[in-house]
């Protein structure tokens, strides 16, 4: 378990999976993150926690949990983790809506960058952000991801495409801004 002040992240578990399913099948909280938008069934999400968030060999999640009140608040991941390359993509998702907005994602992904440079020594982690969503896009340039793409018009939301946005950092910026 990784901790800061007011959070702390701990593997995703069998117990997580309830949990998990009611952020994944609320559209409000999925709609900045998840191209897909779909709903899930409890069975397809039991088997999406136990295959890829909980046994796969290349990925890492965990649940923030908001230390005061010891209560699950969203997930962060480093997914298709590459080894040999020493690179993962980061994603973050706070599903309880009311700690939006209050930093916890912030700590969250600083202790997760610190942990994917620090101790799996990676060399680069990355990660797509819909252009829409300034916030997140602001969030990640304070940490010091850097914009290495754009993938033009590839989502449809509300009537309209959006681009999706690749961003990156290095170790080498990690430590620099340590």
């Amino acid at each position: 378990m990784f901790s800061s002040n007011r959070i702390a992240l701990r593997k995703v578990e069998k117990k997580d999976i309830e949990q998990y399913h009611s952020w994944r099948n609320n559209t409000e909280v999925m709609v900045s993150t998840n191209p897909s938008l779909d709903q899930y069934s409890l069975e397809d999400t039991r088997e999406f926690v136990e295959e890829v968030l909980i046994n796969s060999t290349s990925s890492k999640s965990y649940i923030i949990m908001e230390t005061e009140k010891d209560t699950p608040i969203g997930i962060t991941s480093l997914i298709n983790i590459d080894y040999k390359n020493r690179n993962a993509e980061c994603i973050i998702d706070i599903g309880e809506t009311e700690y939006w907005g209050q930093g916890y994602a912030t700590e969250a992904l600083h202790i997760l960058i610190h942990y994917a440079f620090q101790e799996l020594h990676l060399h680069r982690i990355s990660l797509r952000v819909f252009a829409f969503n300034e916030k997140a896009i602001h969030l990640y340039q304070k940490l010091g991801f850097q914009k290495e793409g754009t993938s033009r018009q590839a989502l449809y939301r509300n009537g309209q495409w959006h681009d999706i946005i690749h961003m990156g950092m290095l170790a080498e910026e990690y430590r620099k801004k340590e």
